[in-house]
C-alpha cells in the first residue's frame, strides 16, 4: 500500500493540487486582462471605462460573469444542442489545457514535457473544432459562415506561427521550453534573447497570433458590421462566456509563448543585481503582460482588415517570409558550427 501511494496516489494529488491552482490563477488573471483591456481601449479613446462596480472598477469583470451565469441560455430550435454545448466547452477546456507545460519559472511547470512546444501547438490547432461545432450546430446561415471565415483565418496563420516556432527551435536545439528559456541565458541580457536576432520572426509571430486569436484588427470572424457576431451570434449566457474565456485564455497563452520564445522567459534583462533579486515568475508576468498591452494597443488604434487583405498577408508575406528565415537561420547556424549547441 505504501508503494501505491508514493508511486501514484501523492503524484496523482500533486498534479491535481497543481492544476487546480493553475486554473484559478488563470481565471483571475483573465478577469483583470479583460479589465485592463477595456481600460486600454477607453484611455486610447479618451473615456474612463469600467469605473463602477467596486474600486476604480476591479470587480467588473466578476459582475459580468455572474451576469452571465444567471441569464437563462437560449438555444435556437432547429439547432443539434448536444454539439451546441460541447462547443464552448471544448473552446474553453483546450485553451486551458495548454497551460500545462507552461513554465512561469525555473521548475514552476505542471508538466515539464520535452516536446512542450509541439504540444502547445497541437492544442491550439484543435482549437480550431471548437468554432467550427459552434458555427454548424446553430443551424443558420450567418453563424456557419462566421466559423468558415474564422476557420481559414486560424489555419492560415497558424503556418506562419508553425514556421516562427522551427526557427526558435533550430537556435535553442530543444522542444522543451524551459530549455528554451535557458538557451537565452546568456552573458549579453536582453540582448541575448532571439527577439533581437530573430526580430523579424518576432514582428510575424506577433501579427500571426493577433490574426490566430482572433483579435483587433483581424477579428473578421466576429465583424460587428459584417456578421454580427460571427459564430457566437446564437449563444447567450453561459455558452457565450466560454467562448469569450477560450478567446482571452488562447491570447494569454500566445502571450506566455511570445514571452518563452523571445523575450527570455522568467530571466532579467540583465545579469547583475538588483534585477537578479527580482523573482523569475515577476519578469515572467512582467513580459507576457508587456505583449498583452501591444494586443490591446492594436485593438484601438488599427483599422479592421478586410478579408482578402488578411489572407493575402498570411499566404503572400508570412508564409515566403518565414520560409526564407528558417532557410536563411539553418544556413547561419550550419555555417557558422553554432548547430552543434
Amino acid at each position: 500500500m505504501a508503494e501505491i501511494w508514493s508511486a501514484y496516489l501523492w503524484p496523482l494529488i500533486v498534479i491535481l493540487a497543481q492544476s487546480v491552482l493553475l486554473l484559478v490563477v488563470l481565471l483571475v488573471a483573465t478577469a483583470y486582462i479583460l479589465y485592463a483591456d477595456r481600460k486600454i481601449w477607453a484611455a486610447v479613446q479618451i473615456r474612463r471605462g469600467p469605473n463602477v462596480v467596486g474600486p476604480w472598477g476591479l470587480f467588473q469583470s466578476f459582475a459580468d460573469m455572474l451576469k452571465f451565469v444567471f441569464k437563462e441560455p437560449v438555444i435556437p430550435s432547429g439547432a443539434n444542442k448536444g454539439v451546441f454545448l460541447l462547443a464552448p466547452l471544448v473552446s474553453a477546456t483546450l485553451a486551458l489545457s495548454a497551460w500545462a507545460v507552461i513554465p512561469v519559472n525555473a521548475g514552476w511547470v505542471v508538466s515539464d514535457l520535452n516536446v512542450g512546444i509541439l504540444y502547445i501547438f497541437a492544442i491550439s490547432s484543435l482549437g480550431v473544432y471548437g468554432v467550427i461545432m459552434g458555427g454548424w450546430a446553430s443551424n443558420s446561415k450567418y453563424p456557419f459562415l462566421g466559423a468558415l471565415r474564422s476557420a481559414a483565418q486560424m489555419v492560415s496563420y497558424e503556418v506562419s506561427i508553425g514556421f516562427v516556432i522551427i526557427t526558435v527551435l533550430l537556435c535553442a536545439g530543444s522542444l522543451n521550453l524551459s530549455l528554451i528559456v535557458e538557451a537565452q541565458n546568456t552573458r549579453f541580457g536582453m540582448f541575448g534573447w532571439y527577439w533581437l536576432p530573430l526580430f523579424p520572426m518576432f514582428v510575424v509571430f506577433i501579427i500571426s497570433a493577433l490574426a490566430e486569436t482572433n483579435r483587433p484588427p483581424f477579428d473578421l470572424p466576429e465583424a460587428e458590421s459584417e456578421l454580427v457576431a460571427g459564430y457566437m451570434v446564437e449563444y447567450s449566457s453561459t455558452p457565450y462566456m466560454m467562448f469569450m474565456l477560450g478567446e482571452y485564455i488562447a491570447m494569454l497563452t500566445m502571450c506566455a509563448m511570445g514571452t518563452i520564445l523571445f523575450l527570455g522567459g522568467w530571466l532579467p534583462p540583465v545579469n547583475v543585481a538588483p534585477f537578479t533579486w527580482i523573482p523569475g515568475v515577476v519578469w515572467f508576468t512582467f513580459k507576457a503582460t508587456l505583449l498583452f498591452f501591444i494586443f490591446a494597443m492594436a485593438k484601438a488604434i488599427v483599422p479592421r482588415y478586410r478579408y482578402d487583405q488578411l489572407m493575402r498577408l498570411g499566404w503572400k508575406v508570412f508564409l515566403p517570409l518565414s520560409l526564407f528565415m528558417v532557410v536563411a537561420v539553418a544556413a547561419v547556424l550550419q555555417f557558422t558550427g553554432l548547430a552543434a549547441r
